[in-house]
């Protein structure tokens, strides 16, 4: 069933996802705040900022208007960095359309995941959240990816999912919106310390403890707060940790590599053009882990490495010389 779609954010994540929709045969439109990018998209048909010398859909259209793009749309997709979800939707009224989110992290001060968020802005939305193991850059080539699609509505859930169903995408559904919520902004915080060992130089055998450890942290968190276990051996869960802690396009493990090489945040968002959402979500996430008592020893070191000015190699050793005990989630 084709659908009206509006993709709010013309970053990478959300281009590719636009133009997702729109090779599935949806009338899809793209909405963002930098008005080069739209006018590049509209005159090329690329995306030079984000996705560089990659053709998108010709029927992809561009929208200028926010409002405009929201009124029209069947589906609402979030492509918003999670910081600026409340300075974006604030002053929209979404009623009862499908919000489709795609945004991943904590917000500073609240401690929300984004469906509490939108609890607050738009209360009568239908909710989803679709996360898992996808570079933008892969999918825009067409490369195989599946993802998830978590939310309580289950014919929300299954309309997105043959909305975008393609030859080389693949979508399942699960009701763990707090799982995959927590899992989508969690693997970001161990990307940073997996990046961090990396760039120490401290080999293999060390950066996958960090994952395995990093994957029973957010276990531990999720089920403190509700979710499914079953949740984080999936997809959104180990699928999106292996592919954030490893694959070279990860903006949160080049971070973590930096910090590792000794250079400072401020150096780091310098060289990244900008900061990795990991470096948000650990605040919010240590926060939330002290609020619950959740014992979470890699994301502590994390947060005293950004935060305390504390050197990546003492944060190691804390790790490491911590007293000896049964492993378990």
């Amino acid at each position: 069933m084709s659908l009206n779609i509006a993709v709010l954010g013309s970053g990478s994540w959300g281009t590719a996802l636009a133009n997702l929709f729109a090779q599935s045969g949806n009338q899809t439109a793209l909405w963002g705040r930098d008005a080069q990018v739209l006018e590049s998209i509209e005159s090329s048909g690329r995306n030079p900022k984000y996705l560089a010398g990659l053709d998108l859909h010709p029927t992809l259209k561009v929208e200028r208007e926010l409002v405009k793009a929201v009124s029209a749309a069947d589906v609402v997709v979030c492509s918003i960095p999670t910081q600026n979800i409340r300075e974006v939707f604030g002053s929209l009224s979404l009623g009862s359309k499908i919000l489709l989110n795609t945004s991943k992290g904590l917000e500073v001060g609240s401690h929300f995941r984004v469906s509490q968020i939108f609890s607050q802005l738009a209360p009568q939305c239908r909710y989803g959240v679709l996360s898992g193991p996808s570079f933008a850059e892969e999918l825009m080539k067409k490369q195989p990816t599946a993802v998830t699609i978590a939310s309580l509505d289950k014919e929300l859930a299954e309309s997105i999912q043959g909305a975008m169903r393609a030859p080389y995408f693949r979508a399942y559904t699960t009701v763990d919106v707090v799982g995959v919520e927590l899992a989508g902004s969690m693997k970001n915080v161990i990307a940073i310390a997996t990046g961090i060992v990396k760039g120490c130089r401290l080999g293999h055998n060390a950066q996958s403890a960090v994952i395995t450890r990093g994957l029973a942290e957010i276990a531990r968190m999720g089920k403190a707060l509700g979710a499914s276990p079953a949740t984080f051996l999936g997809l959104a869960g180990v699928g999106d940790l292996v592919l954030t802690c490893t694959g070279p396009l990860s903006r949160n493990l080049r971070a973590g590599i930096l910090l590792g090489e000794g250079k400072a945040l401020g150096d780091v968002v310098k060289a990244l053009g900008g900061v990795a959402e990991g470096v948000y979500t650990t605040v919010s996430a240590f926060e939330l882990s002290k609020k619950h008592g959740i014992d979470m020893p890699i994301l502590r070191e994390v947060y005293s490495i950004l935060y305390e000015g504390k050197s990546p190699k003492a944060s190691i050793e804390a790790l490491m010389e911590r007293e000896p005990k049964e492993e378990a989630v």
